[in-house]
């Protein structure tokens, strides 16, 4: 088994095996999620600053203690402002190009490092960075099967209370606290519960509606487990099934299961999304499939890949990514279904664990 210490160190040893073909002197981190794959940190405010020969993590005063516990091997600086703290530590001999996380920075921090950095150069970083933690060590994904567990059991835990009169604002708050009392440190991104015509917005928020005989249903959730993310949708019915939803339902898990039969390493995520984007054009919903059809997930709900139409990406083993195909008639209804998984060898490992043949409450 690996140690996380080692874990660490073997991160850090891939970024600087970066840094010359980047021609960099170092990589400046602002995003906290990737401090703590790189480092172990994970409060709530830092900057990381990876060298050739050794790694620096800047805080303030109120994560001296933590920092100390969870960086283990990294030097530790305090500051009192970021600007001064960072470029205090930053080289000022013949070391001058450094890269940062583009993504992840203010532009009023950028503005005013800019001002300060003197003869420094400091360049923007997009996907070099983004990837970096697109491929998942085992001990990641155990965490995250963990996370999976959580989320999809405290789905289940939910189904009986999905019944005409309560509301949407309801569902999702006693979701979060199955989630929380599961073992889950909170949901990985707002709860989404959805009923009838508020089930056609793909980013619906909870609110007053409440759910009515006939209705279609969508509950998007994922859980954090030890800071490592899940993310499953599923769409339940109440009460009657006309025949439009159970064709609707047919063709988006269709569509579901022939994406899910296309993720492999070497297959572009373009093509996976394109064979669940056919199965609904197939039927003539084309228009009504409005997002792409994954992402990966790990520390972040939402990092690389992207499984879209506009990817140029292609998927490796060991990444983790969701398939989520979906239906959206305006006014109406809609149904969304999302399975997480790992991408192996061979095929696939399916994370998430609600069933998904339909459902009828």
């Amino acid at each position: 088994m690996v140690r996380e210490g080692s874990s660490h160190r073997n991160r850090q040893a891939r970024v600087r095996s970066m840094l010359p073909e980047l021609h960099l002197d170092g990589i400046v981190f602002f995003n906290l999620h990737t401090i703590r794959y790189l480092s172990g940190f994970s409060g709530s405010d830092g900057v990381l600053l990876l060298l050739p020969d050794r790694v620096i993590l800047l805080v303030d005063g109120r994560y001296k203690t933590q920092a100390a516990s969870q960086a283990d091997g990294v030097e530790i600086r305090l500051f009192e402002d970021k600007v001064t703290g960072l470029l205090e530590a930053l080289p000022d001999g013949g070391q001058r190009n450094f890269g940062f996380d583009a993504s992840a920075l203010s532009v009023d921090l950028y503005l005013s490092l800019k001002k300060s950095s003197g003869h420094r150069n400091l360049s923007p970083l997009g996907e070099e960075v983004q990837r970096l933690r697109a491929v998942k060590e085992d001990g990641e994904v155990d965490l995250m099967r963990k996370a999976a567990a959580i989320s999809s059991d405290s789905v289940m835990a939910l189904f009986p209370l999905i019944v005409p009169g309560v509301s949407e604002r309801e569902l999702a708050a006693e979701l979060e606290y199955l989630l929380r009392k599961n073992g889950s440190d909170g949901p990985s991104f707002p709860i989404i519960a959805a009923s009838g015509e508020n089930s056609a917005l793909p980013h619906a928020a909870p609110g007053p509606r409440r759910i009515q005989n006939g209705d279609a249903v969508i509950i998007d959730c994922g859980s954090i487990f030890e800071g490592y993310c899940s993310d499953e949708t599923v769409t339940v019915f109440v009460g009657p099934m006309d025949s439009e939803k159970k064709e609707a339902y047919t063709v988006v898990r269709e569509a579901l299961l022939e994406a899910l039969d296309a993720v492999r390493p070497g297959v572009s995520c373009r093509e996976v999304d394109g064979r669940a984007r056919q199965r609904i054009e197939r039927a003539g919903w084309g228009p009504f499939f409005s997002h792409g059809t994954g992402h990966g997930v790990g520390l972040d709900v939402h990092e690389a890949p992207r499984l879209s139409s506009r990817s140029d990406e292609v998927l490796e083993e060991g990444m983790v990514v969701t398939v989520e195909p979906g239906v959206y008639f305006p006014g109406k209804w809609g149904i969304r279904i999302e399975e997480m998984v790992m991408v192996q060898r061979d095929g696939i490992e399916i994370l998430s664990r609600v069933p998904k043949e339909v459902k009828i409450l």
